[in-house]
């Protein structure tokens, strides 16, 4: 284990986190677990608020408020869950209007620093980071939560494809 390596790593990753909340932080103005939770009920899936708790790492009460605030935002609507004991979570037009913008931003934030590679660097760092991912691990709830914030439209070749709806079986 080379330890500069991984104190290198661990620097460029808050690096990068700072500003990916930076850019959140911006377009919904609120932070936290907001952005990671808009992203998640973006999935168009359905996730019961059990499920996203799960997927955020939150408190039962913690999550419930979360969500609370979403809707009162307007960014959230509650439906019916397909076991009609659950609700499920979706987002409204402005929500996803929101969504949008947030993954757009996040992008934007994190370009700069890939900026000193060359194409042909950034190529493998992307296979290096496709491995590194592939090495974590691969529980539902763990896969969930590694892509809470990922741009599914992008990253069509996930190295741990998340099963938002796998959350659930998760204990």
């Amino acid at each position: 284990m080379n330890d500069r390596t991984a104190n290198l790593l661990g620097t460029v990753s808050l690096a990068v986190a700072d500003r990916i909340a930076t850019a959140a932080q911006a377009v919904l103005k609120h932070a936290g677990e907001t952005p990671a939770a808009v992203v998640v009920i973006g999935y168009g899936l359905g996730p019961s608020n059990e499920q996203l708790r799960r997927i955020l790492g939150l408190s039962h009460p913690g999550s419930v408020r979360l969500v609370d605030r979403l809707v009162a935002d307007g960014l959230v609507e509650r439906q019916q869950g397909q076991d009609r004991r659950a609700i499920a979570l979706f987002l409204t037009a402005e929500g996803q209007k929101l969504r949008d913008a947030l993954l757009k931003e996040r992008l934007a934030a994190i370009r700069p620093v890939l900026d000193p590679l060359s194409t042909a660097e950034q190529d493998a760092l992307g296979a290096l980071l496709h491995k590194l991912l592939a090495g974590l691990p691969k529980s539902d709830l763990d896969r969930c939560t590694l892509c809470r914030l990922c741009d599914d439209s992008i990253c069509t070749d996930c190295p741990i494809p998340a099963d938002f709806r796998g959350a659930q079986r998760v204990a």
